[in-house]
């Protein structure tokens, strides 16, 4: 009775878990991974194409605080979908004790240890160099958006201030910059998508809201009631609620719009 107990507890997120892979696996677009390099160092990135006849932009995807896990990956399978090319770098590469990355940490919790021990100047190095393989893609129009989830989206708004190259940095329920003065140095247009719940996040956007405005910038935040933080994985779960499958669908919906003005 004790095993046939823990089995339901744990069905749910297995069956969950494993939903990620059969998509991935079941996908009829181009999978990839390529070691892009940075000054010696080897950035593992999952790359997704499209299945279109014509140059189109490439999209960065930035992970949450887990790493570059199965769920990222299939996020990166549904953007493309949409018909663009999509970089997700795994920006805990080279950081586990054998060399390797996400996949090398014993569980999410070790991995997001990492995540918070990674160096802001090194996460802007990588992502430049992910820049700049992506701008050379020969299947690509040359342009590049950004795209975060989670400490992701705090991601994607940094490199916003780091980048005035960038098309558009979409900022999923991540944080903008502490500093005022980082606003100024943002040439792309940036959205947000929060969760009405969320207001460890969402006490956040007034301030970059207000400092857009002073730098002249655009930010278009919006705030989808009812969903919690991480809606746009939460929302595919088999115990969604109804309000984060609604962000969800409606969160997609908005970013299929966005990437199609680049």
């Amino acid at each position: 009775m004790k095993y046939l107990i823990n089995l339901i507890l744990i069905l749910p997120i297995t069956l969950f878990s494993q939903n990620y892979v059969e998509r991935l696996e079941n996908s009829p677009r181009h999978h990839e991974w390529k070691r892009i390099n940075n000054n010696g160092k080897n950035i593992n990135t999952f790359i997704v194409y499209p299945e279109v006849d014509t140059k189109v932009p490439a999209i960065i995807l930035i992970h949450e605080n887990r790493g570059l896990n199965d769920w990222a990956r299939s996020m990166a399978d549904q953007i493309a979908e949409m018909g663009y090319i999509v970089l997700a770098p795994d920006l805990l590469s080279e950081t586990a004790s054998n060399g390797g990355g996400t996949s090398d940490y014993a569980n999410s919790d070790q991995a997001r240890k990492a995540i918070y021990n990674l160096s802001p100047k090194n996460i802007t190095s990588d992502l430049n160099s992910v820049f700049k393989y992506a701008t050379n893609i020969s299947a690509s129009n040359g342009k590049v958006a950004i795209i975060g989830f989670c400490w992701g989206g705090s991601q994607s708004f940094s490199y916003a201030t780091n980048n005035k190259l960038i098309s558009a940095a979409l900022v999923c329920y991540g944080t903008g910059p502490k500093n005022d003065k980082d606003y100024k140095k943002i040439a792309a247009p940036v959205y947000g998508f929060y969760g009405g719940n969320d207001n460890r996040v969402n006490a956040t956007i007034e301030k970059s809201n207000s400092a857009m405005n002073k730098a002249n910038a655009l930010f278009e935040p919006i705030i989808y009631n009812g969903a919690g933080h991480g809606f746009f994985r939460a929302g595919e779960q088999i115990n969604a609620s109804k309000e984060n499958k609604k962000a969800r669908i409606e969160g997609l919906k908005r970013i299929k719009e966005i990437l199609s003005k680049l």
